[in-house]
């Protein structure tokens, strides 16, 4: 599939992100208020960008700190099976944390890693997302927080790649393969 000829249609501009990243942020904020250092863990590689610009918005002391699982390889489907390539550096025991997740799709990459970060019995733990995909949905999760509901394709862009390539667009894409 990596070979086959696609084009990319906007779905979500580059100017509607900052506007929701922004709003997400303010939310956030208001729910960690009078907390003395926010983790926030973004999940690698696809969350990035966003975890960058959200950030850079929140109005708490924060700590950022990585994970990296994958489900997914170089396809466009899910394998189901979760690995942790790149776990924390810091300790999250006691501390209030949020995950910070590109998409939440089947489930299971997100699902696993809160069972993961659960046994290390953060104060709170929350989960925001870019984007969710509620139509492909295997595993009984929600995002605490979503930018936006996303139709049942394959997206690039913000982060977000197909077989490593399209993480650099400032726009959320949808993949149309040619025939």
């Amino acid at each position: 599939m990596a070979g086959k000829p696609y084009v990319i249609d906007e779905i979500i501009s580059a100017k509607a992100i900052a506007a929701r990243v922004e709003a997400l942020a303010r939310e956030i904020s208001a729910h960690f208020a009078g907390t003395d250092k926010l983790v926030v863990v973004g999940l690698l590689r696809g969350s990035f960008i966003f975890i960058a610009d959200l950030v850079r918005e929140l109005d708490l002391p924060v700590e950022v700190d990585f994970l990296e699982a994958s489900s997914y390889g170089n396809t466009m489907e899910s394998s189901r099976e979760v690995r942790i390539l790149k776990d924390l550096r810091g300790e999250i025991e006691g501390r209030d944390v949020l995950v910070v997740e590109d998409i939440v799709d089947t489930g299971f990459t997100l699902s696993h890693v809160l069972a993961i970060l659960r046994t290390r019995r953060p104060a709170r733990l929350e989960v925001c997302a870019l984007l969710d995909k509620p139509s492909r949905r295997e595993v009984d999760i929600r995002a605490t927080w979503t930018g936006f509901e996303i139709p049942d394709s394959f997206v690039v862009g913000y982060g977000i790649d197909y077989a490593q390539r399209n993480r650099n667009l400032p726009f959320i894409g949808s993949v149309r393969f040619l025939d």
